[in-house]
């Protein structure tokens, strides 16, 4: 296509770009014909002319020649994406029923950020015999080579005498550290050497799976296999799945390879994350550390991609494009090797990846007995033996998968329950904070005092989150919490790490990858919330919970772990409590494949939202046409109220893959152009979570 506009210079070239706009707009898509500016190629940032605008797009492919007059670009950034990315970025929008311009735009350094420069000072020679210089020089000039700073004036000074010479360089905003925990020497066990052996002597493209129980060292078998990557003169990616992990990660790799990392996470500024990704754009930077996004860090040549506690559902980004970041990596790791590791992989991996085995924890230590307690048999949400527990212990990780003091509300009186004004849930109790809070959309109110319905004081409190376990807990021992309410992860833990004792409580996250020796218990308060869910997936999200919250117990001396839930019998429960992955995965496997779940399809999910309009259900009947298109799919069934939009949803379950996503991507195109639907929004979500 050819993009031309009033004013703009046409002439016939004999090199063309072709380039994808960085646009969300789905109807502006490309690629589109430039002429080539000298030194431009795949990868590259330029700044068009597109009718009446000015805007910005990624070169995408490049040509010898072109019959027809093009418009020449304005401006050719210093910015470039590898080529490899751009592909990638191509690869995201087909697999993901996406654009090429949402998928690039994941790829480039923060908008608007730029390199930081300043003055930098150095000696040029030495002062000659019997020139004078006052006490404060000398000092500055000992005090070389160094950035200016606030004695840029007397610098200058000694720059106009000859002694030194000033000039702009870049200043890296390097990322804070964590130190928790102590670097200690490992000397590798008899699995993590066969499992080196396995990962090193992979051919490119093979892709494995690193089943290691809890405390197995998998972590240390990363390392090495790094430095194996890098001596072979290939670089590295290494994914965790939360923000809160990555200090703890970053920590062990820096202390092997230094600054050869780079870490890549949402929680930097702007200036961190910019000046990171070009030390890895440069090829200062061989290792990336970091949470999902960091698949797309801008490393060539690579040569292993590691992707730890694999079986976590946050490597599955929720926006457009809605990418999973495990298929993301697999596709970079092409001509690579591909690392996924957990102590609980997903039915997808074992079925999928070859599997390597570390059935045991370093040094011999055992895995912590796991006691079932059934919470019929008291009335509260804390059973007599795990406060007696809790009261015996040292350390000890408690987990409980829900946020703020209480559930929900309702009046005594009038049964009246706070709702959300623009979702269809209930509002949570924020006591800290006297709201109540919608965890959907942000809607927040006043803790009610009076019911606005009957004008009752009697408001009943139901359920218990972290917020009000955190106070119930403190009469026992000293209590941190850790969840998304918490704004620095890395202090919670780091303090947990450095008392004599203490109780941490949290959300999923408590039970994510830590590593602290002197945890003598874990508590899993609510093993039912996650059994709750209407989802194929909730077997396999409560055994992993349980299995990797009990492994964070009985590391350096014994531990116990004790597993509250109403449902003592349920199959994810009853397995981990007796370390069984093999016979979970086993059964896990035979259920869906008699269901026709993933492994063995592929699932595609389709919602329709919109504003509601005089009581009718647009959504449902856009659903509905996209059913007719498609075909075979569940549905449409209506969803709860999101943000105050109706929603709908239609499911495809596939064998051929590729083919259901292109037959939804046309379903879903056709439909959007409908103008029937014109106030409909559409998003599809292939490989659900």
């Amino acid at each position: 296509m050819i993009a031309r506009g009033p004013g703009h210079i046409l002439r016939a070239v004999d090199g063309v770009i072709q380039v994808e706009p960085l646009t969300t707009a789905r109807s502006l898509r490309g690629p589109f014909d430039y002429t080539r500016p000298p030194g431009t190629g795949i990868g590259s940032l330029v700044e068009v002319p597109f009718g009446r605008q000015r805007i910005t797009a990624v070169v995408t492919a490049t040509a010898s020649a072109s019959e027809h007059q093009l418009s020449d670009p304005f401006r050719v950034h210093d910015e470039s994406l590898p080529s490899e990315l751009v592909e990638l970025a191509v690869w995201m929008a087909r697999e993901y029923c996406s654009t090429p311009a949402r998928a690039l735009s994941l790829l480039l350094p923060p908008k608007g950020a730029s390199a930081r420069r300043l003055m930098w000072a150095e000696q040029v020679r030495e002062p000659e015999q019997g020139e004078r210089l006052t006490e404060n020089q000398r000092a500055l000039l000992a005090s070389l080579p160094r950035f200016a700073g606030t004695d840029l004036g007397s610098l200058r000074r000694l720059e106009t005498r000859g002694l030194i010479k000033i000039e702009l360089r870049s200043s890296r905003r390097e990322p804070s550290r964590s130190s928790i925990g102590v670097s200690r020497d490992v000397e590798l066990n008899r699995d993590q050497v066969a499992a080196l052996a396995q990962i090193t002597g992979a051919e490119p493209g093979e892709r494995l799976l690193l089943h290691g129980v809890t405390g197995s060292g998998k972590t240390e078998v990363y390392l090495c296999a790094v430095a194996d990557t890098l001596a072979r003169g290939r670089n590295a990616i290494i994914l965790v799945p939360e923000i809160a992990l990555t200090p703890q990660m970053v920590q062990r790799f820096y202390e092997r390879f230094g600054d050869t990392i780079a870490v890549l996470h949402s929680g930097l500024s702007d200036g961190e994350r910019y000046d990171e990704w070009q030390r890895l754009r440069s090829g200062e930077a061989r290792i990336a550390v970091g949470p999902r996004s960091a698949v797309f860090a801008p490393l060539t040549n690579i040569g292993l991609i590691v992707v730890d506690e694999e079986h976590d559902s946050s490597y599955k980004h929720e926006g457009d494009p809605r990418y999973d970041a495990r298929n993301v990596a697999e596709r970079r790791a092409a001509a690579g090797v591909l690392v996924c590791g957990s102590a609980t992989p997903r039915p997808e991996s074992v079925h999928g990846l070859r599997r390597v085995q570390m059935p045991a924890r370093v040094d011999g230590a055992v895995l912590p007995p796991v006691e079932v307690v059934d919470l019929s048999e008291c009335a509260g949400y804390l059973h007599p033996r795990t406060h007696e527990a809790l009261a015996a212990s040292r350390k000890a990780i408690v987990l409980l998968n829900r946020r703020g003091w209480s559930n929900f509300l309702t009046c005594s009186s009038c049964a009246r329950v706070w709702q959300c004004p623009d979702c269809d849930v209930a509002l949570v109790l924020h006591r800290a904070e006297g709201i109540v809070s919608c965890h959907h959309c942000g809607h927040r109110e006043r803790v009610p005092r009076t019911c606005p319905d009957c004008g009752s004081v009697s408001i009943a409190r139901h359920g218990a989150g972290t917020e009000r376990a955190e106070q119930d807990l403190s009469a026992i021992a000293p209590v941190l919490r850790l969840d998304a309410g918490v704004r620095d992860p890395g202090a919670v833990l780091k303090r947990f790490h450095d008392a004599d004792r203490a109780i941490l409580i949290g959300t999923q996250v408590v039970a994510k990858g830590h590593d602290f020796p002197d945890v003598d218990l874990g508590v899993v308060l609510d093993a039912d919330s996650t059994l709750r869910f209407p989802d194929f997936r909730s077997e396999e999200r409560t055994f992993a919970l349980v299995t990797q919250l009990a492994g964070r117990a009985g590391r350096a001396r014994a531990g116990r772990v004790l597993v509250q839930t109403s449902s003592p019998d349920a199959p994810s429960i009853a397995h981990a409590a007796h370390h069984d992955a093999e016979g979970f995965i086993a059964g896990e496997l035979e259920r869906r494949r008699a269901l026709r779940y993933p492994p063995f399809s592929s699932l595609i999910r389709i919602v329709c939202s919109g504003a509601r309009d005089d009581g009718a259900h647009a959504p449902l009947a856009a659903a509905d046409a996209i059913k007719a298109h498609v075909g075979d799919a569940l549905g449409p069934a209506p969803l709860f109220r999101l943000r105050g939009r109706d929603r709908a949803q239609i499911v495809v379950k596939a064998s051929d893959r590729a083919a259901a996503i292109a037959k939804v991507d046309a379903a879903v195109r056709a439909v959007a152009a409908d103008k029937t639907f014109k106030t409909v929004s559409l998003s599809v979500d292939v490989d659900p979570q």
